[in-house]
């Protein structure tokens, strides 16, 4: 006899923050990469940047619990991460895509994202429409049926990306998802990451800032593994001078932004305001917890 499904359990998750990190701090062997880091990000596309050794890929790790935090407290999803968390619960909501990936080289495209929809424990029935819709939208539905080990760098990156939306996260992570993508591919990856924002929160780890401008309502500069400043674009441009290092407005902003940490000046409390700033959570609050 079947039971019946409540209705608390077919409703939509609320919480707080799809991200939410206080003193975190996490390790890449014996050095400190995420060093006591505050962070609340919610639904929306926002845009990771740091100068190389920053962190950025150790709090990648550290938010797709590949790596266990080392300190302070996580909750990803409205799920604490601790050392004794039901990591499967929270890793069925999220999609990932590291820097390097693995893959069987005879893995055609097609049974590469159906692996992984299956490594996320997708139900069987579900996993052969959601492949085809994720092939579809990274544009290699021409392709789903070449071998892994036939495609270009800037095919496999997309294969990557696929996998990392086929279970249509809550939380969508990834580290340089435009690294050998041209640049039209890089336009209507864009395009594709402002759609699944609106109802998803995503973080996209990357060294090009025109990539955040186009794509990313929220920026998150980090440094030295610690918060420097976290607002949205147009707050970001407006940091900068003209003697500021840079091609766009936006890159000034950036490098003034990383010249005022390292000098000492300080960004702490605008690092503050800009995570009060924008954004609701997936419960219709804002940041501070009070209704929109």
């Amino acid at each position: 006899m079947m039971r019946a499904v409540s209705a608390a359990e077919t409703a939509p998750p609320v919480y707080a923050w799809a991200v939410h990190a206080e003193a975190l701090v996490a390790r890449a062997g014996r050095h400190v990469a995420v060093d006591r880091l505050d962070l609340a990000l919610g639904t929306g596309v926002h845009g990771l940047l740091g100068p190389n050794g920053a962190g950025k890929t150790t709090l990648m790790r550290t938010l797709a619990t590949v790596v266990r935090p080392s300190g302070g407290r996580l909750h990803l999803l409205g799920e604490p991460v601790t050392g004794r968390a039901d990591l499967r619960r929270i890793r069925r909501g999220l999609g990932y895509l590291p820097q390097h990936f693995g893959f069987y080289p005879r893995f055609t495209v097609r049974e590469f994202v159906e692996y992984m929809a299956w490594l996320k424990e997708m139900p069987k029935g579900a996993i052969p429409g959601a492949v085809q819709r994720a092939i579809d939208r990274v544009g290699l539905a021409g392709r789903a049926d070449r071998r892994m080990k036939t495609l270009s760098g800037g095919m496999l990156r997309r294969a990557g990306i696929a996998q990392a939306i086929v279970n249509d996260p809550d939380l969508l992570l990834l580290d340089e998802p435009t690294v050998g993508l041209d640049p039209e591919q890089r336009v209507g990856f864009r395009e594709l990451l402002r759609e699944i924002g609106t109802d998803c929160c995503v973080l996209t780890s990357t060294h090009l800032v025109e990539d955040v401008a186009a794509a990313c309502a929220d920026v998150v500069l980090i440094s030295d593994g610690r918060l420097v400043w976290q607002g949205d674009t147009q707050q970001l441009a407006d940091r900068g001078g003209a003697g500021d290092a840079g091609d766009s407005a936006t890159e000034r902003g950036y490098a003034a932004l990383l010249r005022a940490h390292r000098g000492g000046t300080g960004t702490t409390a605008q690092a503050r305001d800009g995570q009060a700033r924008g954004g609701q959570d997936r419960g219709g609050r804002d940041r501070d917890g009070s209704p929109a």
